[in-house]
């Protein structure tokens, strides 16, 4: 076996996923008559007024209707040091979200593989898998999730290693973690991540690749791992980097087929000057952010009178331009064209916006648009406005 195919074997975990059907852990199930399998990309964000206590509630509250209504996975994103998201500790999370639901995939959207040691992922999410065992996803990425000033105080470093070759290392590695199997001689090879397959027969998480550029997009096709693309921030790299996805895909252990999911900003409203008036507050934060300004996501009175300069009203009427906003029979349609568009296997939605009740109903409205039917399990009646 050549160093290569070795790499791959490691990093797509083929050893370990030998005898199971490729896919059954990653594809999902569309409901209703939605063209593909919907699902929750969750910023926990914390609106001006409100605290990071009541932004967790909220997500409680999201994950149990989104499985009520038959989203197929709720994932939570890394982010450092922005205020008005809450949402840093995914693994945290995660074991809470899963203590309050039954049955959605919970996963990261991602964890920044490298602020993190490898041992430590695997630690985490061991963890995770053995709390809620076949319903766990690791998506990874390889960016720091924040500025660069952060991820050195994250790292530890001055240096952040983030080189073409540094991150197949560390997912090589993670990998060989979760499988427990790294060969003979190796300065690993008697460290064992537990929970794990040291403790006996285990699931593990199956992991995804996460990316906003060509990087991720070759690597996981190489790898035969499922990808995710973050459209809802990388709208004009989209359909190249789906390619590349494809055309680099190899079949593995892991996938027969190539399958992508990317990330969508939506929000359904009732009216569709309602949905703009919320779109707007989660407008004016990323052009805080991206300005050197990050605070609480702001009200939609604040965005409303926000004295915007050309610039920035540029900007803004850019960004808005790839949310998907409405009412609801606006958004399925902007859906289903986005999924012609890119062919995606399936479309996780992010409604990044000032307060909970508009992101809660904006889910309920966009499962009611596709007639998703509702599961009878909890539907998020303690969640409370973020």
């Amino acid at each position: 076996m050549s160093d290569d195919e070795a790499t791959r074997e490691t990093a797509t975990g083929e050893t370990a996923a030998r005898g199971a059907a490729p896919g059954d852990a990653v594809r999902g199930t569309a409901r209703g008559t939605a063209p593909v399998p919907l699902s929750v990309l969750d910023l926990v964000t914390v609106g001006a007024g409100s605290t990071a206590t009541r932004a967790l509630a909220t997500s409680v509250g999201l994950a149990r209707l989104a499985e009520d209504r038959g989203y197929h996975r709720h994932w939570v994103a890394e982010h450092h040091s922005m205020p008005g998201v809450a949402s840093s500790s995914p693994a945290v999370i995660l074991a809470h979200l899963a203590a309050h639901t039954r049955r959605i995939r919970l996963g990261s959207g991602g964890v920044m593989l490298p602020n993190h040691a490898p041992l430590v992922v695997a630690e985490q999410f061991g963890t995770l898998e053995a709390l809620a065992p076949g319903r766990v996803d690791l998506g990874l990425g390889r960016a720091p999730g924040t500025d660069g000033a952060t991820a050195a105080a994250l790292r530890r470093a001055d240096r952040l290693d983030e080189g073409a070759d540094e991150f197949p290392r560390q997912l090589s590695e993670l990998v060989r973690f979760l499988d427990d199997d790294f060969p003979d001689g190796h300065p690993y090879a008697r460290i064992h991540a537990v929970p794990g397959p040291v403790q006996g027969p285990t699931g593990r998480p199956p992991v995804w690749l996460l990316g906003s550029s060509g990087f991720s997009a070759r690597l996981a096709g190489t790898l035969g791992l499922p990808f995710a693309f973050a459209h809802h921030f990388s709208a004009r790299n989209t359909v190249p980097a789906l390619e590349l996805y494809r055309d680099s895909f190899r079949p593995s252990a892991v996938l027969d087929a190539p399958y992508a999911l990317i990330g969508v900003s939506a929000l359904a409203a009732d009216d569709e000057r309602e949905a703009r008036r919320q779109a707007l507050t989660g407008a004016l934060s990323m052009l805080r952010l991206r300005t050197g300004r990050p605070g609480l996501v702001p009200t939609p009175e604040e965005a409303e009178a926000y004295p915007f300069g050309a610039a920035e009203r540029e900007f803004v009427d850019g960004w808005l331009a790839n949310v998907v906003h409405g009412t609801p029979d606006a958004v399925r349609a902007g859906l289903d064209g986005l999924r012609e568009r890119t062919g995606a296997d399936e479309l996780m939605i992010t409604a990044s916006v000032h307060g909970g009740e508009a992101r809660l109903r904006s889910y309920e409205l966009i499962a009611d648009a596709y007639g998703m039917p509702a599961g009878g399990s909890p539907s998020g009646t303690d969640a409370q406005d973020s």
